[in-house]
């Protein structure tokens, strides 16, 4: 329960930064047509390894639906969907970083500074972890740049 909360409140990171969420467009399964492969966004915050969403609890966000366990999930990500999507629209978070864009698994992931990441292999993961700081800022920028030649289809 407190995972769900914390987010809510804003948390502070350790450093004193609030962490600042990078979601300005999502991408989504080319088969299924759903954000982050129909897995509930955020149960990445709340249990130990992400669930599957369920079509009973969908919502519309950026153009994508995104599938929930349950209703309570849904109802959290309706308030502040930016808060749980993952950054970078969903792209591997390390190939970001890198100034590529590449696709993700959403059973690959970090959660960091209260923001979700995604991956495209578990040693991007690895590298990402050496200097999570480091990686995040380098995939902002390039995400600022290249999250403007993506199809919005």
């Amino acid at each position: 329960m407190i995972a769900v909360l914390l987010p809510l409140f804003g948390l502070v990171a350790a450093n004193g930064v609030k962490a600042q969420s990078i979601v300005s467009w999502v991408e989504a399964d080319p088969l299924t047509g759903l954000a982050i492969g129909g897995m509930d966004p955020v149960s990445y915050f709340t249990e130990d390894a992400p669930l599957p969403g369920k079509p009973d609890y969908e919502v519309v966000w950026m153009g994508a639906p995104w599938l929930f366990a349950n209703k309570a999930n849904r109802d959290v990500f309706e308030k502040q969907p930016e808060i749980y999507a993952p950054q970078y629209g969903g792209h591997g978070a390390m190939s970001m970083a890198r100034g590529f864009v590449s696709d993700a698994d959403p059973l690959i992931y970090a959660v960091y500074k209260q923001r979700l990441y995604l991956f495209y292999s578990a040693a991007n993961r690895e590298a990402f972890l050496l200097a999570p700081d480091a990686a995040a800022l380098r995939g902002q920028e390039h995400w600022q740049v290249l999250s403007k030649s993506l199809s919005t289809r």
